[in-house]
């Protein structure tokens, strides 16, 4: 379902998970184990340590290229603390020393994230020009402009915050509510269970902590929860006899740490919380985040990166029901009009309107908050973004609203039926999260309470047109786009971006309706669909392996505000390089064994796709390995996973005869080295499985 790509090739960057700054979004999910060089403590994502290293590290270095590439990777680092007023002169640096787009890339970002758009919108342009493609920044042009308009509204919009008195000069987020009227909320502050720093924040490992809101003295929450791992962003049911949260754990001593969503229990006699389990329908090596149940019980919401999504981290659904022997259903996707190829984040409800963050749909910089609400047949209305001063160029999200403090804001939440308001009234309060800078911030992530209150009118439209019935109408624009490698010739290079490819012949298809299209110079077709109803997008040219996306119409809402709704797809045809390897992205093997993993299925379900829809290549698959070890070793190894991907290739029904294997052992290393002067990342650069168009 992924739009982006099929294959990520080395030095894809993919969307901007790395601009943002959300500890508990993605850092719970990372090494914590000790190294002694930057590069390396930037790898293992321990960015506090990384910055400490590479700050001593630059002014050793020799020539520009090693300049370049340690002060990105030092920019880098202080991007993922939060830092980007530290990142910025970075950045800069890495470009004056030959580090490439990817640090103008970089530059651009994070000025949007400190609302400098005119620099960001010139930076993007600048940057379009320098890959060759204006086409790949476009929406982010767009996108500084429109929040340059929502600052300009902010003061009349009728919404003020203020912070909140529990916050510490650490991470405090998320906050949730108790059922006796207390806050519970997420914080790496110094009060927490385990007694080690947080590689990547320097800060501690995160706990759950409970607080009256006008209190400055939270406490920890409960021991059951709270360990030496990191913890957070609970849900309660309404009595508060259950609960929801996540925990960040490995399998084993020294695994990357992924975080899933576990449950626990009020006993009913001793009022004590029950030793938490996590939830049985979750998948190894993938992070789910973010629980939110809906206020009948029976509905679990979260966020997910599960490879079978949109893209990025998407919002899922997942159902109870007794009759299952887990006791719940399979979890769902939400539709295509609330997630994106992005992120999507920290959902919360308010009656029956969902609020969530995403930084796939247009934002001011970072992550935004938006609001969607179920209408009728269980369809999702059109996200709306909540705007300044609610949201900034930094990382807005964690949304929730007090209890009997609400007003409906749109007529099909109050059955129809629109209270009587004026100006000033209150609408809602509540609580959010950002890590936007201002003089009063406590330091990364602080909680702010707010209040929206009915705006003063705004002199009314002249309609010069007599008003007409709405037409409903779902249009959607696509685009057929290859990819810009740094080196044309060299497909495992790094990709600068897409660009509108000429030519290909695309063939839509629902049902058994059919519908040609054949792009232009632009890459562009477009198409009025159906509601509810399942598209197949196949595209094919010449010199390139072809490519579908599939897109939905289920689930998006009637909205009287947007009768015309507008959505995106991108189809990224691949080059055919022939006889050259390509590197198959996440194909890892245990010690000393060829068995397929887990974590390895979701390349190799996209290439047996890939397969599927060209039925004519071949294609050989190759297995290399690190040095370490004797050379008839690594040889038999590498065979025996070579044919390992054949033999997982072929259940899924490829023909035999169009795949080989070949193991190359230690032959052909892609980092050159001395064996006992490689890196850990290094060796992992050697030990990689690739295929290759043969015929």
């Amino acid at each position: 379902m992924n739009t982006k790509t099929l294959f990520p090739t080395t030095g894809t960057t993919g969307s901007m998970l790395c601009f943002l700054t959300l500890l508990f979004a993605y850092s719970a999910c990372s090494y914590t184990l000790k190294i002694k060089d930057g590069a390396t403590a930037y790898e293992r994502k321990q960015f506090a340590t990384a910055v400490q290293l590479l700050e001593k590290e630059y002014p050793s270095a020799k020539t520009r290229n090693e300049k370049g590439q340690l002060a990105y990777l030092l920019g880098d680092s202080y991007r993922h603390t939060g830092q980007d007023e530290k990142a910025l002169p970075w950045f800069e640096a890495a470009f004056a020393n030959n580090f490439g787009p990817e640090a103008l890339k970089a530059q651009a970002f994070t000025l949007k994230k400190l609302e400098r758009y005119a620099a960001a919108r010139e930076m993007f342009k600048n940057l379009g020009i320098e890959i060759g493609s204006p086409y790949e920044y476009r929406k982010e042009i767009t996108g500084c402009s429109i929040a340059e308009g929502w600052l300009g509204e902010r003061k009349d919009n009728g919404w003020s915050i203020a912070q909140v008195p529990f916050n510490s000069p650490q991470n405090d987020f998320s906050p949730g509510f108790y059922h006796d009227g207390r806050l519970v909320f997420t914080s790496d502050r110094n009060m927490i269970v385990g007694k080690e720093n947080y590689r990547w924040t320097g800060n501690k490992f995160m706990d759950i902590f409970i607080t009256e809101p006008k209190s400055a003295s939270p406490q920890t929450f409960d021991s059951q929860w709270n360990t030496a791992n990191n913890e957070g962003t609970p849900s309660f049911n309404k009595t508060d006899t259950e609960a929801f949260f996540v925990r960040a754990v490995g399998a084993n001593k020294g695994d990357d740490a992924y975080c899933k969503i576990y449950y626990s229990e009020k006993g009913r006699t001793d009022a004590l919380w029950t030793v938490p389990i996590p939830l049985p329908f979750q998948k190894e090596k993938i992070n789910y985040i973010h629980p939110a149940l809906s206020s009948d019980g029976n509905t679990l919401y979260f966020a997910c990166n599960d490879p079978e999504g949109w893209g990025g981290f998407d919002l899922w659904a997942v159902q109870r029901n007794p009759k299952t022997e887990t006791g719940w259903d399979v979890p769902k996707t939400l539709p295509r009009s609330v997630n994106t190829p992005s992120n999507e984040l920290f959902p919360t409800f308010d009656a029956d309107t969902l609020y969530f963050a995403s930084d796939g749909h247009t934002g001011m910089g970072g992550l935004d908050i938006f609001r969607t609400y179920r209408s009728e047949k269980n369809a999702w209305s059109p996200p709306q973004n909540l705007k300044a001063p609610i949201n900034s160029g930094a990382d807005d999200f964690g949304f929730i609203v007090e209890n009997g403090k609400s007003k409906p804001e749109n007529a099909l939440s109050n059955g129809g039926i629109r209270e009587p308001s004026k100006p000033g009234d209150l609408i809602k309060t509540g609580y959010f999260t950002s890590n936007r800078l201002l003089e009063t911030a406590k330091g990364g992530d602080d909680i702010y309470r707010f209040e929206q209150r009915i705006p003063p009118p705004k002199p009314p439209k002249v309609d010069t047109v007599l008003a007409k019935p709405l037409t409903y109408k779902i249009i959607l624009e696509a685009y057929v786009l290859e990819k810009i490698f740094a080196e044309p010739s060299n497909p495992n290079s790094k990709v600068l971006g897409r660009k509108p490819l000429s030519g290909a012949a695309v063939q839509a298809e629902w049902g058994s309706k059919k519908q040609p299209f054949t792009v232009k110079d632009d890459g562009f077709f477009r198409m009025e669909l159906a509601e509810n109803t399942d598209y197949s997008f196949n595209a094919a040219l010449e010199g390139y392996l072809a490519n579908s996306v599939k897109f939905s119409t289920k689930g998006i809402a009637k909205d009287p505000a947007n009768p015309v709704q507008t959505f995106e797809i991108e189809i990224v045809l691949d080059q055919i390089f022939r006889n050259r390897e390509i590197i198959l992205e996440n194909i890892y093997y245990d010690y000393d064994k060829w068995d397929i993993r887990p974590d390895a299925e979701p390349t190799l379900n996209r290439l047996a796709e890939v397969l599927r829809q060209n039925a004519k290549i071949r294609i050989q698959l190759g297995s290399h390995t690190d040095c370490r070890g004797n050379d008839t070793y690594n040889q038999n190894l590498s065979q025996r996973r070579a044919e390992s991907a054949v033999n997982y290739l072929i259940s899924k029904g490829i023909d035999p005869t169009r795949l080989s294997a070949k193991g190359y052992g230690e032959s052909q290393p892609a980092a050159l080295c001395g064996c006992a002067t490689c890196t850990e990342a290094e060796h992992q650069t050697n030990r990689r499985t690739t295929f290759k168009v043969v015929e």
